[in-house]
């Protein structure tokens, strides 16, 4: 880390909140600050964030500050080319707030921040190569090869969630016109896709029965039951696992990585989630590179993003 900057500004934009926080060198969390997401349109947003950034940089002799966002970004101009949740499309977005700010900007995709602060602080500290996976609204991911992250050739690479691995599966969502990715899979979709099915087969079940009327059963009371230890929710949630051991086996062979972290809103399940990901992945990985590597929960929480944004500055 580049510890003569001083401290710098990570930012987390989200489609329901935004984040920053000021970061010490050593990625330590100084100070904090959050706004609703305001998505009436795209100038309203970016006023938004230059107001967060600069009430959390006062006084601090901020010379930085990194992003990360919910987007698909063209690293060669610092151009948001598309987003999921934020009304981002075709701006310039490294440049714009630059400007607003009179400060150093670095963007990435939220995933690849995540993942970035995991493999340096988080779960997968120490480690030269790490895929992460976030698992929420959607799945993304994020991937650090010889301790940096990965882009591909233009900064569009790592949309670990649109791997498929069921070509006959459920449309994807938001802009991707596939089928079966592991997004539709093993995301909030997944989890309600997998609760359905399991009320399928078992009508006077407990899933059954919360669907009553036609309605649909939230994440959060799969999980919730799941881990009060209804069989029901378990077998869901098993069916999620299931689909993340496939990705994450095809993971495995193509990346040969360290260690595969694992987090977002759906990892509050832990190892009903992840244990059964991680039998699956052993019945469909290549040995070798399986033997090398660990599966395991993500370690930052909700404090990834703005940690990871900070990390791209220092």
């Amino acid at each position: 880390m580049n510890s003569s900057l001083g401290p710098v500004v990570g930012v987390d934009l989200g489609g329901t909140s935004v984040k920053a926080a000021l970061v010490s060198p050593e990625l330590e969390l100084l100070a904090r600050d959050a706004a609703p997401t305001d998505i009436s349109g795209q100038d309203r947003l970016l006023m938004e964030i230059e107001q967060l950034v600069r009430r959390v940089a006062a006084g601090h002799g901020v010379a930085a500050v990194g992003f990360g966002l919910p987007s698909q970004i063209d690293q060669r101009r610092g151009v948001v080319a598309d987003s999921i949740n934020v009304p981002f499309m075709d701006v310039a977005f490294a440049a714009e707030m630059g400007r607003r700010l009179g400060l150093d900007v670095k963007i990435d995709n939220d995933a690849n921040v995540a993942a970035l602060a995991e493999a340096r602080i988080g779960a997968g500290k120490g480690r030269d190569n790490v895929i992460m996976l976030t698992l929420g609204t959607g799945v993304g991911g994020g991937i650090v090869l010889g301790g940096r992250l990965y882009h591909g050739s233009t900064g569009y690479g790592g949309e670990l969630g649109h791997m498929v691995i069921d070509e006959n599966g459920p449309p994807c969502q938001g802009h991707c016109p596939n089928h079966g990715c592991l997004e539709s899979l093993a995301s909030a979709a997944g989890v309600r896709l997998a609760a359905t099915q399991v009320a399928a087969d078992r009508p006077d079940g407990t899933l059954a029965k919360a669907m009553d009327g036609g309605g649909r059963v939230e994440v959060r009371v799969v999980i919730d039951g799941a881990l009060a230890g209804d069989r029901d929710c378990i077998d869901a949630l098993a069916i999620v696992g299931r689909h993340l051991g496939v990705g994450i086996a095809s993971y495995v062979n193509i990346f040969n990585p360290d260690v595969v972290v694992v987090g977002g809103g759906i990892m509050a399940a832990g190892e009903l989630v992840l244990r059964v990901a991680r039998e699956e992945a052993g019945r469909r990985a290549l040995r070798p590179p399986w033997r090398e590597v660990e599966v395991v929960a993500a370690e930052l929480g909700n404090d990834a993003g703005v940690l990871g944004a900070a990390a791209l500055v220092l």
